[in-house]
């Protein structure tokens, strides 16, 4: 449905001048009674925070100290700092400049046209920056200084790949051997060799491919099992570990009851009930290693996983940090996602610094570069008839993060975007940011909450998102039908390399 955005001085336009009149007139008359309300959608917030013992905000005093600006360091070698994540590397020397200052007092810089967006008290240090798809501002704060963004680093990260790599990648899982195979006994004399960077790679997968060497006709190999050094399963953190619960997973005798119940349901998932073996099952006599491959290999076959628009959207739903180190990977690492989103956003570097492709840590962003952020991503969305919808959690309908929020009869599904939490870095972060649909159109926005307790910052959140639809005639739900993760996970396949059809697709 066309946005009511998108036309010259467009019908947002109108509607928000017929909204601002009749509200400056009802205003004028009983101002006491919308201070009221106000009052009261915050104390609602604030009473479930108070519930963990946090202290109400109201508007803050300028702190004495600045705390955002701080140079970007690391824990040294012999120590790790509480505040921030072992697993940050630096990445580039950033000195801190007027964009990376702590905002003075919320509020006293709000910039709306909304009487009670701009009366609503700002808990903690924070930006916000909402706009009409179009590019008229509904609310602005701080938007020019820089935050931790926590996890909506992710959505840079989904950026990233999807504009590197495009939504229909898949990441090969290459089988080969150095041997021959007897038919007439079913064994592989020789090594099993597998290669491949998947990190969805997971049981269900590794039984796969025991059904597929059964299919070809083998059930022994009478040699060792061989994973190339960046061969990652069931989101293991070694090589070695994961070669050797590959080798486990394959045998039917030695897969774990985990394993199989995973197998059963990927197959009701996939739609291959009844295609393949049941209890799939290959023994290996040899040992397993973790090296690199010899010359002397052919390949046997390659399993496909599930298109990288799916990675991204189980990635983003559950926030999964593992996932989304491996797809920053992919390029480089958190110094080259960045990169890849401040030349094609033209966001300036100072405005988007990244430490972690997955939001760990110490990372710094403005309000203003992730709007930018997420015009750029939708654009790209765009191109492949995709939307916000197809890589980021709905809320109150995909499971993960926002599963449990804005989830009324009234809000559910009218809310699309990213969280962010950090418990202890900079005292204390949470994020949100993405489209609300409203019925008078869509609405793209960021809110950056730090220095304070997660809980009360998305209580704010929630209730702020919902003063903002407020505005524009309420809640709409989206045009959505939710597929289960599990089932967009199933879409994997099985190649091979003589460009024969693809089977078990």
């Amino acid at each position: 449905m066309p946005s009511a955005f998108q036309k010259g001085k467009s019908a947002e336009s109108t509607l928000k001048e017929t909204v601002n009149n009749k509200l400056m007139n009802r205003f004028s008359v009983n101002k006491t009674l919308w201070l009221s309300c106000v009052a009261f959608l915050l104390f609602v917030g604030s009473n479930v925070t108070e519930s963990y013992g946090q202290p109400v905000y109201s508007k803050p005093t300028t702190p004495a100290t600045k705390p955002l600006l701080q140079p970007i360091t690391v824990a040294p070698k012999d120590g790790v700092n509480s505040s921030e994540s072992p697993l940050v590397k630096k990445t580039a020397n950033v000195a801190p400049s007027a964009a990376t200052a702590a905002p003075a007092a919320a509020n006293s810089a709000v910039k709306t046209s909304f009487p009670l967006l701009r009366d609503a008290a700002i808990p903690g240090y924070s930006g916000v920056l909402v706009e009409t798809m179009d590019g008229n501002i509904v609310v602005e704060s701080y938007s020019d200084y820089a935050f931790n963004p926590a996890s909506n680093v992710k959505v840079a990260t989904a950026y990233a790949v999807l504009k590197t790599f495009g939504p229909d990648y898949r990441f090969p899982t290459d089988v080969w051997t150095d041997g021959t195979i007897d038919a007439a006994t079913g064994t592989l004399y020789g090594n099993l060799y597998v290669s491949g960077r998947d990190p969805m790679f997971n049981v269900e997968h590794a039984t796969a491919i025991a059904a597929e060497l059964n299919r070809i006709g083998v059930n022994n190999i009478n040699g060792d099992l061989v994973v190339t050094d960046n061969f990652t399963m069931s989101y293991g953190a070694t090589a070695q570990r994961a070669g050797s619960l590959l080798a486990s997973t394959m045998n039917s005798v030695k897969r774990s009851a985990a394993a199989n119940t995973a197998w059963k349901q990927y197959l009701i998932n996939s739609g291959k009930v009844g295609q393949t073996q049941a209890m799939p099952n290959v023994a290996i006599s040899g040992g397993t290693y973790a090296q690199a491959m010899p010359s002397n290999v052919r390949m046997l076959f390659r399993h496909e996983s599930a298109p990288m628009r799916e990675i991204v959207k189980v990635t983003l739903c559950y926030s999964n940090n593992f996932l989304a180190e491996r797809l920053g990977d992919m390029l480089g690492g958190a110094y080259a996602v960045s990169r890849v989103v401040q030349m094609n956003a033209g966001i300036a570097p100072q405005e988007f610094v990244l430490q972690s492709s997955s939001g760990l840590g110490i990372n710094r962003v403005t309000p203003k570069a992730m709007m930018k952020l997420l015009r750029t991503l939708r654009t790209e969305l765009t191109r492949h008839k995709m939307t916000f919808a197809d890589i980021m959690p709905v809320a109150g309908v995909d499971k993960g993060t926002l599963e449990r929020r804005f989830d009324t009869d009234f809000s559910k599904g009218s809310v699309v975007g990213k969280t962010g939490t950090l418990g202890n870095t900079d005292s204390g972060v949470s994020s949100l940011a993405g489209e609300i649909n409203t019925r008078s159109g869509k609405l793209l926005f960021v809110i950056f909450n730090q220095r304070g307790t997660p809980n009360r910052f998305r209580s704010f959140q929630n209730g702020y998102v919902s003063l903002i639809q407020g505005q524009f005639g309420g809640a709409a739900q989206m045009t959505y039908s939710p597929i289960p993760l599990d089932v967009r996970l199933a879409k994997t396949r099985i190649s091979y390399p003589d460009s024969r059809a693809r089977v078990n697709e």
